[in-house]
Order: structure tokens, then sequence, then C-alpha cells
């Protein structure tokens, strides 16, 4: 992950309280479905930040080893051992996980596939993955897109405070859009969904969701002052009765790698 293993120092507890956690039903679901997943497989979640992917896993009776590099991210991320034993916090990065050759069935991202250096990370999740073994990318986030009439102005008014006052979002937005096209990456079977929805928020969830986004100055920041006001003004426009309606966009994929 290179130099983007501290984007998300000071943001931890923001992220674990704040972020959309994942449709576990849906993503395990179409994972037994897709792949055959069983509560046997060992599944190793890559770039595992506060747990929240491994948490899926966890609630479906596997053992999850969490590859994290973001010292902050894994302290959070290790406070979930006292409930799931089977968790295995390891202090490591997508492209050199430590992890012994084919020794997983599957290999899991969730929202930090686009931060990876693709070709180093593939090559990594090759070797650990046993023969036949999957990959899953799961993210969840708001939709960027206006093809529901109903939000393009908000979706535009949030991409426009994002451009003008983050620190460096028009260099790293189009990673995320990756998810929505992953054919070029994978050589064997591959499955997509998306799963569209809203998410309802109050002024405090929408702060701290917005302070958990790598993009965001923190406090101290030049622009962090300009970024608190026209964040409020943005909630106060778009919410109805102190609430903030956000479209939304689960991606789900599983494929498998040919081995070299």
């Amino acid at each position: 992950m290179g130099d983007n293993t501290g984007r998300f120092t000071g943001r931890a507890e923001d992220y674990d309280r704040y972020r959309q956690r994942y449709p576990s039903d849906e993503v395990l679901r179409r994972l037994r479905e897709w792949c055959g997943l069983t509560t046997e497989w060992v599944v190793a979640d890559i770039g595992a930040g506060t747990g929240m992917l491994a948490e899926t896993f966890l609630e479906n009776g596997n053992r999850v080893l969490a590859v994290e590099p973001n010292a902050e991210m894994r302290v959070v991320c290790e406070r979930m051992r006292e409930t799931w034993p089977r968790l295995e916090v390891i202090d490591a990065t997508a492209e050199d996980t430590a992890l012994p050759e084919a020794s997983v069935d599957m290999v899991a991202a969730g929202r930090a596939f686009h931060w990876f250096d693709r070709e180093r990370a593939l090559a990594e999740f090759r070797r650990i993955l046993k023969p036949g073994g999957w990959v899953t990318l799961v993210a969840i986030d708001r939709s960027r897109d206006g093809s529901d009439p109903k939000y393009c102005e908000q979706i535009e008014d949030f991409e426009h405070l994002l451009e003008s006052q983050g620190t460096d979002y028009v260099r790293v937005r189009s990673g995320f859009r990756s998810y929505d096209s992953m054919e070029h990456l994978f050589d064997g079977e591959m499955h997509q969904a998306q799963e569209h929805g809203t998410r309802e928020v109050d002024w405090e969830t929408f702060r701290g969701h917005a302070m958990s986004l790598s993009v965001t100055p923190q406090v101290g920041h030049a622009k962090f002052e300009d970024f608190q006001r026209e964040l409020r003004g943005h909630f106060d426009t778009f919410a109805r009765d102190g609430v903030l309606t956000i479209p939304t966009t689960c991606w789900i994929t599983a494929a498998r790698l040919e081995r070299a």
C-alpha cells in the first residue's frame, strides 16, 4: 500500500464509529452462491482497517487473518478479539502479507483495494491462495453518479466540496470508481453485483463520516475551518428535519485468480 498506509492515521476512531457497515447477510448470500463459501474457509482480509469486513466472515464462523499496516487501525481491530477469538490481526501490507504460500481459501478486501499497488497485490494474492481459491472485493459508500435525479444536485455539491476543500480528492477520486468494472483485473471465473440503497444520518454522523475520509483536512490544516463551515452548509441545505438521506452503492465482486 506504499505511502497510503498512513492516510487514515488520526481517523481510526471516526472510521469505526461512523462508516457504514457492510450488509453481511447479502454479502454472505452472494459468496455462498458464487463461491461455495463455508464456515471452514480461512479468509485473509487485506487492508482490514478496523475490521468491518472481517466481522462479516467472523459472523459466518470463519477464521479471519486481518492484515492491516496502519497502527491505529490495528488497535481498533484488535478490540474485536474479545468477541471473536478466531480473528488474528497482522501488521503487514497487501503487497507483502507475511502469510504462508497457499494458506487461505479466500482473499477479501473491503473499501481498501483502490489503495493497493494492484499488480504486486494480485501477485501476492496468487501466492497465498490455495489452488482454486477466491478473491472477493466488497465496498459500500455514497453513490458518486447522478443516475437518480432526486439526488443529482446533492451528489454534485458534495463532490465539489471535496474537490475544493479536500486535501487531494481530485488525485485520488478515480480509485474508488474502479469497483464499477473489475473484468480487466481477473483471469478466471468472476461474479459481480451492485446493491443500491440509502443511508439516513444526523449531523454528528455525517460530520464523523466526513472526518473519517482520507481526503478531508484534519484539525490544524489550513483548510480545516473552511471545510467545516461548508460541510455544515451542505448538511443544512439537503437535510430534512435534521436528517440527511445519502444514496449508497454496495459493490460485491468475487473472482478466481489463475495461478501463474
